[in-house]
C-alpha cells in the first residue's frame, strides 16, 4: 500500500447496537484508515464505558462526511440513552 493510499479520506457510518435492542445510526467522518480503528478501538469503548454500557456492538459501512465532533455526540446520547432504559 503506497503512502497516499494509507492516508486517503474516507468516510464511515457506524450503527450502534445495545444488548437491550436499542440502536442508532450515526455518520462518522474519518479521514484515514489509522483514524478509525483509533475510534473502533478506543474512541467507542472510552464511550461505551463512560455511559455505562455492556455488550455494546457497532456497524461500519462507506457513507458521507460528517463533523467529528457532532458524531461524538451522538454517539455518546445513543449510549447514555440505553443505560438509561435499561435501567
Amino acid at each position: 500500500m503506497t503512502q497516499e493510499t494509507q492516508e486517503s479520506e474516507s468516510a464511515y457510518c457506524v450503527r450502534i447496537e445495545t444488548d437491550a435492542g436499542q440502536s442508532s445510526t450515526v455518520p462518522i467522518a474519518v479521514l484515514t484508515p489509522k483514524q478509525l480503528e483509533t475510534f473502533l478501538q478506543s474512541g467507542f469503548k472510552k464511550l461505551a464505558q463512560e455511559a455505562g454500557v455492556k455488550g455494546a456492538r457497532i456497524h461500519v459501512e462507506r457513507t458521507i462526511a460528517a463533523d467529528y465532533e457532532q458524531v461524538l455526540r451522538e454517539v455518546a446520547a445513543c449510549l447514555f440513552s440505553a443505560k438509561a432504559r435499561a435501567a
